[in-house]
């Protein structure tokens, strides 16, 4: 395994207590403690696939500060979430804080630069991405989008019949979703996809999460 930064402690007890009353988030999570590193991998993944975010172990959902007995067994799994679960391999930082008798961890994750990041599980590769609160596995055209963007190929972009439609109902409606666009095309949705990806890898348009849906918008 990979030697992770030094650990550092130079966040005192009443900066986390701060930074845990502004409770769980898009950059930030709970974990009373890590039980596996595959439970822990989906976690920093979405964070490295995001825009980075930290991640405090020994705090429970409620804010409550339990800590665990030792940070030990704790990074070790980490290490394994990251190095062995990983692709590419995650690099994170850590502090660990001391809480009466037992330790808090705090442990930052970068966004990664070589998304999209993916998790190794017993079906395959997952990709996670935050949104919100929580870690959600990532839809076909949000990965696509992050392999785009990482991609050194140029995108073509061509004005046609398809993306004229595409345009009039953006001016008219606020988002639009892959089976929508299709229809309102009428192409399939592999192709309604793609157009909708290249547009949005071209900042075009942006790509959100919606009511458990994802919807294209223009961007402004």
């Amino acid at each position: 395994m990979n030697q992770q930064a030094p650990i550092h402690n130079s966040m005192s007890l009443r900066d986390l207590k701060n930074l845990i009353r502004s409770g769980e988030g898009l950059l930030l999570e709970f974990k009373r403690a890590i039980s596996s590193p595959e439970k822990i991998a989906r976690e920093i993944a979405a964070f490295a696939n995001t825009h980075g975010g930290h991640l405090i172990v020994g705090v429970d959902d409620d804010h409550t500060i339990t800590g665990v007995e030792s940070y030990h067994e704790q990074d070790f799994y980490l290490e394994q979430a990251a190095h062995d679960l990983c692709t590419p391999a995650l690099v994170y930082k850590m502090e660990v804080i001391p809480y009466y008798n037992r330790e808090v961890l705090l442990v930052y994750i970068e966004e990664s630069e070589n998304k999209p990041v993916s998790v190794r599980n017993g079906q395959g590769n997952a990709i996670y991405v935050r949104v919100d609160d929580q870690s959600v596995r990532a839809s076909d055209e949000m990965a696509a989008v992050m392999r785009a963007q990482a991609s050194e190929k140029g995108i073509t972009f061509q004005y046609g019949i398809h993306e004229q439609k595409l345009f009039r109902y953006l001016n008219e409606y606020p988002n639009i979703t892959v089976d929508q666009y299709s229809s309102l095309a009428d192409i399939n949705r592999k192709k309604a996809s793609t157009i909708l990806v290249n547009l949005t890898t071209l900042g075009i348009l942006k790509l959100n999460k919606k009511n458990q849906s994802n919807v294209f918008t223009l961007s402004t």
